[in-house]
């Protein structure tokens, strides 16, 4: 990164803007400028590095995963590098232009980029604010500002699934189809692979990691597997238990013994993946590894597209990878799961999170009355008229 602009000059006479200076501090300030003109870009760039690693440290020392505190510090890289400066030169109106123009991005994305800008720049002034003023006679203020600062405002929508019946039928039509396809190996892991996001109800970044040696089948009743979820408050990816009920572990098993073996590789490494890429580039071929690598997420999102445009039928036709996480939330919680449960499946840590994915349940206040009776009832029998 080369720095484009040295620091603005001002007077001998004039300090931080506040006018004449008294005649006794006449030689300390010109001093002070002498030492100011003296400072080249390259010491402001090198400042700069030192700072991002004191920021870096403070977030380890946090908690935080090394993959996330990566992330927090390339945005502020990104901008700086485009405008060859440092983060006390820059301003709103380079921002505002960088992220129209070069750095636009979908709108998720720019907000959180500007989210860690001006996290960044927190840091910036709480702990350096002084020392650059002294050394570069440049102020430390945040260019996201009350006017182009993010504001979340649901620019997601609202995610409505199929229904119970429509992904029956989308999986059971798609099923029968199987042994008509070009590639009969690949279509049953394409198959087993979405009825197995649908059921366990995880990202399609954690399905695409998992490995045969992830799958635990003595776990629960039908067996779990370990996936690297994704970690609350930006803490990094955490392992957890994904649940594959009793259709997932059938279902499973199956593509184990009749389809996993079709790959070529090595099933008996530790490292295999579930999901095997069938296409190797060819520098991974000229190693000539034991193992074939994964499917990556966007392949995934591929192939969900373009078997529920040939497969399902109803009101909703597109089909992706989180709109499985909403139907598995939905779907499980209108067949009586209460929320902890939902909550637990999805892996999120506050209820609250689990909520927003249930938004098109249908439910039952009436019938639920009902059944608490029914309930209450019960206990009078059991516990001879003593409600506790």
């Amino acid at each position: 990164m080369t720095l484009l602009r040295p620091a603005s000059p001002r007077s001998d006479d004039e300090v931080d803007g506040v006018g004449l200076v008294e005649s006794g501090l006449a030689d300390v300030v010109t001093l002070q400028r002498r030492r100011e003109a003296r400072l080249s870009a390259e010491d402001e760039e090198g400042f700069f590095v030192d700072v991002l690693s004191e920021y870096q440290w403070a977030r380890d020392a946090a908690g935080l995963a090394p993959s996330t505190i990566d992330k927090l510090v390339k945005p502020v890289i990104e901008v700086c590098s485009f405008y060859g400066t440092v983060p006390w030169r820059l301003t709103s109106r380079e921002v505002d232009r960088y992220f129209a123009g070069q750095g636009k991005r979908a709108r998720s994305t720019v907000r959180q980029k500007m989210n860690q800008i001006d996290g960044f720049y927190a840091f910036l002034e709480q702990r350096y604010a002084g020392e650059i003023a002294r050394r570069f006679g440049a102020g430390v203020e945040s260019p996201i500002d009350p006017f182009n600062r993010p504001q979340h405002r649901g620019d997601f929508g609202l995610r409505v699934p199929p229904s119970q019946a429509a992904l029956k039928d989308f999986f059971g039509r798609w099923r029968e189809d199987l042994p008509n396809a070009r590639k009969e190996r690949v279509a049953c892991r394409d198959y087993v692979m979405t009825k197995i996001a649908y059921l366990s109800g995880v990202r399609a970044a954690e399905l695409c990691g998992v490995r045969i040696g992830d799958v635990h089948w003595e776990l629960g009743q039908w067996g779990r597997f370990v996936v690297e979820g994704k970690g609350a408050n930006g803490s990094g990816p955490r392992p957890r238990e994904a649940y594959l009920f009793r259709e997932g572990r059938e279902l499973l098993w199956w593509y184990m013994e009749e389809v996993r073996g079709r790959f070529g590789d090595d099933t008996d490494h530790p490292s295999a993946p579930l999901w095997p890429s069938e296409r190797l580039p060819r520098k991974v071929a000229d190693l000539n590894l034991p193992i074939a690598p994964a499917i990556v997420p966007a392949t995934f999102r591929r192939l969900l597209k373009s078997a529920s445009a040939q497969y399902l039928t109803g009101p909703v036709r597109d089909l992706h990878p989180h709109l499985l996480r909403h139907a598995c939330a939905t779907h499980n919680y209108e067949r009586g799961m209460s929320l902890w449960e939902v909550q637990k499946v999805l892996g999120h840590q506050w209820a609250t999170t689990t909520v927003r994915y249930m938004a098109t349940a249908h439910a039952d206040p009436e019938h639920a009355n009902l059944a608490a009776s029914s309930r209450a009832a019960q206990r009078l029998v059991m516990d001879k008229g003593n409600l506790r």
